[in-house]
């Protein structure tokens, strides 16, 4: 038993790669990119640190080349959930009871694994499953997932150090326990991080995971199992289902051992979730903690003050990295008609400009949207635009499926404020932009407000101060993450703690304590070194 009071290393951002030509990650990466694409994944079921190939599979392709196969995933089933919920039960004991820095050094130890040896691994995976560009991937699958795994450990150590005060004669404490039952991590395909996050961030507090991956993920969702195992992470702390919502959600949400939710995905399936947990809410043995980010509708809000070369590569930025697949991304941009005449011909020289294609090409900017039915959403949107009278393409809108689910990057022309695209959360690289009438600032801050259901990211540019900090004021609930001269995506762990309102989520704030906080059950301990031997009061003599 360890007496010293262990301090974790106090966490910097990881470094961002630049992948520059010539460079050995660059190589590296190329050279993991070359063996990955050569030797498609089986990927299993996981209970209790046993790999279960169910034989129910499925043919996982990559986005840039529909025709390529790059894993075979194995599929669970109900009984698989009831295997997993009770191998949860099993690792819960001596999980939940070790010591906070050997959990935490589980989790450092990843980290640098990651930040090391597996970080081309986990880079090549992101780009071929996901389609993301070497920059993205970085961005993502590395430095965000190593700055979550190192600043939770340092946020979780702060949370045990609150502590309440004492008077004389006692001594008070809290137990910051973890939940009892299992949390269920529910994660979506477009970011590593998160699937890395939504299962580790509870573990890291002592609970057991039973985790369903998005089925277009799971090639980089099995990576992060293996080097979860390779950190030492216990066996049946994490399980990992993959497979259909009807066959591992629903019956999930069915255990009484569900002790808490941690969700990245739309809008409409957590309000499902939410709804079902009510019904069955008489049924678990705790009430289940709930925690979501869901859809957003994120906005640039442009004053006349603002500096044009930066709006436009912001709305470029906003929308079209990483194909728009973003929950942060910019969808909605509100500019004066004097303004969007100023810079409607750059940005759509430089969108037309965009080079877009497979990945692995580092050249390329973007890469294809994520799969089949992402394509047919959003290439819908734009076949609506192209009909109706009250927008108008600006440039974009081709859509090719050929080999890959490739979008053109599409910006589009609203006539009215209530356009179908500027309130639907279309998750692709269109973005669409009201012109409003010039002199008409305080009635676009109104029209942002209230013209969507989300709050999760917005931006307003403006070069005069007054007009930043009276949109501020006007645009305080909208947002979540409130971006001042930058595009409304791109939050850094330890920086900007990432979360919105409204039908956005439940803004429990990824990498911060206050997501954290979600994960334990605290006991407040009072011991009296001298107790009372009389129980008569002195008011009574």
């Amino acid at each position: 038993m360890i007496n010293a009071k262990l301090k974790v290393p106090t966490p910097i951002n990881e470094p961002i790669f630049d992948y520059e030509p010539g460079s050995a990650p660059r190589a590296e990466l190329q050279e993991a990119l070359k063996t990955q694409w050569d030797a498609p994944l089986e990927v299993p079921v996981i209970i209790g640190g046993k790999e279960i190939r169910t034989g129910n599979t499925y043919d996982l392709t990559s986005p840039q080349d529909n025709k390529h196969v790059i894993a075979k995933v194995h599929m669970a089933s109900p009984e698989h959930v009831e295997q997993a919920a009770v191998a949860a039960r099993k690792a819960w004991k001596i999980w939940s009871e070790m010591p906070y820095h050997a959990r935490a050094s589980v989790f450092l130890k990843a980290a640098d694994l990651l930040a090391g040896p597996w970080r081309a691994r986990l880079n090549a995976s992101t780009i071929i499953g996901q389609s993301k560009t070497c920059h993205q991937a970085e961005i993502d699958a590395a430095c965000e997932l190593i700055d979550f795994l190192r600043f939770n450990a340092h946020y979780g150590e702060q949370l045990m150090g609150e502590q309440p005060s004492s008077s004389r004669g006692m001594w008070n404490y809290v137990d910051h326990r973890p939940l009892e039952g299992f949390v269920f991590a529910i994660t979506p395909f477009n970011f590593t991080a998160i699937a890395g996050n939504l299962p580790s961030a509870p573990a890291l507090m002592g609970n057991v995971i039973l985790w369903k991956p998005a089925s277009t993920q799971v090639h980089a969702g099995y990576q992060l199992m293996q080097l979860f195992k390779a950190a030492g992470l216990p066996d049946g702390v994490v399980n990992f289902l993959p497979g259909r919502g009807a066959q591992v959600g629903d019956p999930v949400l069915k255990q009484p051992g569900l002790a808490g939710v941690h969700f990245t995905g739309s809008t409409a399936v957590f309000q499902r979730m939410w709804r079902t947990i009510g019904e069955n809410i008489a049924d678990y043995a705790t009430y289940p903690r709930i925690v979501g980010e869901t859809g957003g509708k994120d906005f640039i809000v442009v004053h006349d003050s603002a500096d044009e070369d930066a709006v436009t590569t912001a709305i470029i930025r906003g929308s079209f990295e990483f194909q728009g697949q973003k929950c942060s991304a910019a969808s909605r941009v509100f500019l004066s008609e004097s303004f969007y005449k100023r810079i409607k011909g750059r940005l759509a020289e430089q969108t037309r400009a965009i080079k877009m294609g497979d990945p692995a090409d580092f050249s390329n900017f973007m890469g294809a949207v994520i799969d089949k039915a992402a394509f047919e959403s959003i290439k819908g949107y734009i076949d609506y635009a192209k009909q109706s009278n009250d927008g108008d393409i600006v440039v974009g809108g081709e859509c090719d499926d050929s080999r890959g689910w490739f979008i053109r990057p599409t910006v589009v022309q609203a006539k009215t404020p209530d356009f179908k695209l500027m309130r639907e959360e279309i998750f692709g690289p269109v973005v669409t932009l009201y012109p409003y009438a010039d002199g008409h600032f305080d009635d676009a801050l109104r029209l942002c407000d209230e013209g969507s259901p989300y709050a999760l990211t917005g931006a307003i540019f403006a070069q005069d101060r007054v007009v930043v900090e009276h949109a501020a004021q006007a645009l305080r609930h909208t947002a979540g993450n409130f971006y001042i001269n930058d595009k409304p995506t791109g939050a850094v762990v330890g920086q900007q703690p990432f979360g919105g309102g409204r039908a956005s989520g439940t803004n429990d704030k990824a990498g911060s304590v206050l997501n954290l906080l979600r994960w334990v059950s605290p006991r407040t301990v009072k011991e009296t070194f001298v107790p009372a031997t009389d129980y008569r009061y002195p008011y009574m003599k």
